[in-house]
């Protein structure tokens, strides 16, 4: 059976995990893609971030953002959402119909790139291109062209009425955005969801609300596939992962607090008109990580 680490690549230790905790905790819950700066991370710790033995880290942190989620959103999600059994019911249905246009659109393109574009790879995931630096730097760049679009967009209209209970073709759109941000590391989930509710009239703290809820529930079934991926690469054997798991429940920790950190920032910045901002970081993030990936890093 093969060991938790690749060859080539260090294995993280504590401080590892901790600064990795740190950055997926912030990058995940702000616009700006948790991914690209992760792998960026990773590489800079000299990791290998297509390695099998990153997967359970990434997983568990993934798993403290959530949680963080849920803690910063439940008492907002109990008046929106749970006020009354009609409006519960309207909302998991937008929620149900919108996972399943991500997973449509998601998957279709997952499907296309392993089944045509991989196809000479003998085992072809998509996570194997996670670490190019020259996909992310593309993927964040058309990141913050949306979301500085969106931004000055709402603010231009800032006035105008927006909906704060959204219609079928608004979440339906949402959850179609989505889709296109499972495959391509950099394309900021919460970026192009919040954007798109924001493009599409509305309102902020609503377009906030189901964006974040989506990700609740699209969690799980992603982080499952990585466990997925994992348990293939191992050779259906987990017991090398064990080393691992007391510095993932480490992260875990580290990441819940920076991703309740980050849900501040995000929503006051959202609420004041400052949405465009995270646009133009993404802008700048995807010029470093094209500088990196130029200079053979």
């Amino acid at each position: 059976m093969r060991g938790f680490t690749s060859p080539g690549a260090a294995p993280p230790n504590m401080v590892h995990v901790i600064i990795l905790a740190i950055v997926q905790g912030l990058a995940e819950l702000l616009p700006v893609s948790s991914s690209a700066h992760v792998i960026v991370a990773e590489k800079l710790l000299g990791m290998n971030p297509s390695a099998p033995e990153m997967t359970l880290l990434l997983v568990m942190l993934h798993t403290g953002t959530m949680l963080a989620v849920i803690v910063y959103f439940w008492e907002r999600w109990r008046r929106a959402f749970f006020s009354s059994w009609p409006v519960f019911k309207r909302f998991a249905a937008a929620l149900i119909v919108a996972t399943l246009l991500t997973g449509i659109v998601g998957g279709g393109i997952i499907e296309f790139i392993e089944k045509v574009l991989m196809r000479r790879e003998a085992h072809a995931w998509v996570e194997q291109l996670f670490s190019r630096l020259d996909l992310i730097a593309v993927a964040l760049a058309v990141a913050g062209v949306f979301i500085l679009v969106a931004g000055l967009v709402e603010n231009r209209r800032r006035n105008a009425p927006a909906a704060h209970e959204l219609t079928p073709a608004q979440y339906s759109s949402i959850g179609a955005l989505q889709g296109l941000c499972i495959p391509f590391r950099g394309f900021s989930r919460s970026g192009a969801t919040i954007s798109t509710g924001l493009l599409m009239r509305v309102a902020r703290s609503s377009a906030e609300d189901f964006s974040f809820a989506l990700a609740v529930v699209l969690t799980p079934p992603a982080d499952a596939r990585e466990i997925w991926r994992l348990y293939q690469s191992q050779h259906h054997q987990l017991a090398g992962m064990a080393p691992a798991a007391m510095p993932s429940l480490v992260g875990v920790v580290f990441a819940f607090l920076a991703g309740l950190l980050a849900l501040k920032w995000l929503s006051r910045w959202l609420e004041s008109g400052r949405w465009h901002f995270f646009g133009i970081y993404c802008l700048i993030a995807a010029g470093a990580v094209a500088y990196l990936y130029h200079t053979g890093f």
